[in-house]
Order: C-alpha cells, then sequence, then structure tokens
C-alpha cells in the first residue's frame, strides 16, 4: 500500500499490538509513529511506554518507519495535535489510526482510493472508518457524506489538516455571531455544541484535540465520507484508557465490522444526508461528549484528594 499510515501509540503494548498487525497486514510503504512521553507521577507508566515503543520495531516488511517520540508527556491534546502537523508537514495525505482502534482490513483500501478521488476537492476534508448507524442503511452506494468526521479511523489531506487551530481562537467570533444556528440548525444541537466549544475554548490543551478538528471543518463548511458499513472496533475501555476509563455502557464501542465490498459505488453527488446525521446527533452526541468531561472531572478531582 503507498498511501501513508500513522499510528498514535502511547502506553497499552495490549491494544498497540492488536492495531499493529492490521497494519502488519496492510503493509504500507511508509509509517509515521507519533508517540507521547510518559508521566513522571504514574509509577509503571515509563516502563509501558517503552514497552509499547518495541511494539514498532517489529517491522518485518519494507517500510520506512518515521518516529516523533517525546520524551516527556505533553498530554492527548498537544500530542496528537503537534503530531499530525508533523505528518502533514511531511507528506499531502496519510491514513491515521490510533492504539486503541482496530480497523477492517478494507479500511486500508477504502480510504486509500477515496484519498485519491477527492484529493483536490476541498468540499470533504476527511474519510472515516466509522460508522453509526447501527445497522440502518443510510444510502445504496458505498458511502455517504456528513458534518460528523468521527475520528477512530480517518484519512485527511494536508490541504484539509491547515485550517486546524487547537485553541479554536474563531470561536468567540462564530459565539458572537450565532454561527452554529446556521451549522447545525436544530436548537438542542446548537446548544449542545456550544458547551462543548466553549469548555474546548475555556482549556484547549486538556484532555481533547478532537472537538476541534470538528470545529475546524464547521467553520469551514466541509464534509466527511462515512462509511455505508463500520469498518472500525475500539477496543480501548479500561483503566489504560484516556477517555473510557470504565465499563461504559456505550454503544458504539467495540461495534462490530463488515467488509467494504468493491469496487466501490460512488454516489453521483455530494450532498450530506441529513437523516443518518440527525440520527448520529440524538443517539451519540446527547451523551458522550459531556460524560467525557465528567470523567476528566472525576479522575482530576480524585486525583488532588490522593495529593492531600
Amino acid at each position: 500500500m503507498q498511501t501513508p499510515v500513522t499510528f498514535i501509540i502511547f502506553k497499552r503494548p495490549q491494544t498497540t499490538e492488536k492495531v499493529f498487525e492490521a497494519i502488519r497486514q496492510a503493509k504500507p510503504t511508509k509509517l509515521f509513529v507519533i508517540a507521547d512521553g510518559p508521566r513522571t507521577d504514574r509509577e509503571g507508566e515509563a516502563e509501558k511506554c517503552e514497552a509499547t515503543r518495541a511494539i514498532i520495531e517489529r517491522v518485518d516488511w519494507e517500510c520506512e518507519v518515521i518516529k516523533n517520540y517525546s520524551n516527556i508527556n505533553l498530554g492527548c491534546a498537544k500530542r496528537v495535535s503537534s503530531g499530525l502537523d508533523w505528518v502533514f508537514n511531511n507528506v499531502e495525505e496519510t491514513i491515521i489510526l490510533e492504539d486503541d482502534c482496530i480497523p477492517h482490513p478494507t479500511f486500508f483500501r477504502f480510504s486509500e482510493e477515496l484519498l485519491e478521488k477527492y484529493r483536490n476537492d476541498t468540499r470533504v476534508a476527511t474519510i472515516s472508518a466509522q460508522n453509526l448507524q447501527f445497522g440502518r442503511k443510510r444510502t445504496n452506494y458505498s458511502y455517504y457524506f456528513s458534518r460528523y468526521n468521527h475520528c477512530w479511523g480517518w484519512a485527511s489531506w494536508r490541504r484539509a489538516w491547515q485550517h486546524y487551530d487547537l485553541t479554536i481562537k474563531l470561536w468567540k467570533e462564530v459565539q458572537a455571531e450565532n454561527l452554529l444556528r446556521d451549522i447545525l440548525v436544530d436548537p438542542k444541537a446548537v446548544s449542545y455544541w456550544r458547551r462543548i466549544f466553549q469548555s474546548v475554548y475555556n482549556n484547549p490543551t486538556g484532555i481533547t484535540w478532537d472537538y476541534q478538528w470538528t470545529f475546524s471543518c464547521w467553520i469551514q463548511g466541509s464534509l466527511s465520507i462515512i462509511p455505508n458499513v463500520n469498518l472500525i472496533s475500539n477496543v480501548g475501555v479500561g483503566a489504560d484508557a484516556t477517555h473510557f476509563t470504565s465499563n461504559q455502557e456505550f454503544s458504539f464501542i467495540n461495534m462490530s465490522m463488515q467488509a467494504m465490498e468493491f469496487p466501490l459505488k460512488h454516489p453521483p453527488f455530494i450532498v450530506r444526508n441529513l437523516e443518518a446525521d440527525n440520527f448520529t446527533q440524538k443517539t451519540v452526541y446527547k451523551a458522550t461528549a459531556l460524560d467525557i468531561f465528567k470523567e476528566e472531572v472525576k479522575k482530576r478531582l480524585n486525583y488532588l484528594a490522593m495529593k492531600k
């Protein structure tokens, strides 16, 4: 496979090994690896980071491996965003996987073909592996277009990532002009995402990088490609996870996957699927983001209590 793959790792050798094996089967000719450093106050984390990085040394196919390893802990927001800045400074396009997202083998071909097809089409910003329609078929084509840029397995271009801003400095103007109303229409969705973006704006280097990516895509009027079947499974729930540290009953964790059929059936239009997006907003985004923030606040309070 000629398309570069970007692999984001940290301290979970068990899940990293599973994703690495999927990458190994695809055999990309170029592999970028982004790794954060251990936290000094977490016992055993340095050893976990070392064990995770050791997996990358198992590359046994013809592949140029390019590493960006941090010696210190930058945190999720800074590490992922700075790492992707580095990747897109080196290549025009890439497939991106995190250490807990296992892709279906057909995701690589799906991404590679669509990266080429929409390479110069600025209406499209991302190609996702994730389908959150829970078996509901939204189109007779291989994929549809969405406002939601799901980041559990995705691909993009430098031309799209150049608009990314970790600090979402345009939020105040977007808020003042009430632009979320123009983007989302639904008052409940507007209220929901206003809280999310305000939280990110108040603490841009906190626990997340991907809401900033959503914001960047929305203010550019960009669309995401969503496969008509789910091509990714997140296996990251557990004590070592950054966000989903407990067995929360989120139905999009450990989702089953299906193979993408080829040749791809391309839609003859680039129009957002309103029905699919409304379903996603009502079923997925009604809880997940706020639960993540609540989980992080709970973790920080527990940590402060332990230090006293």
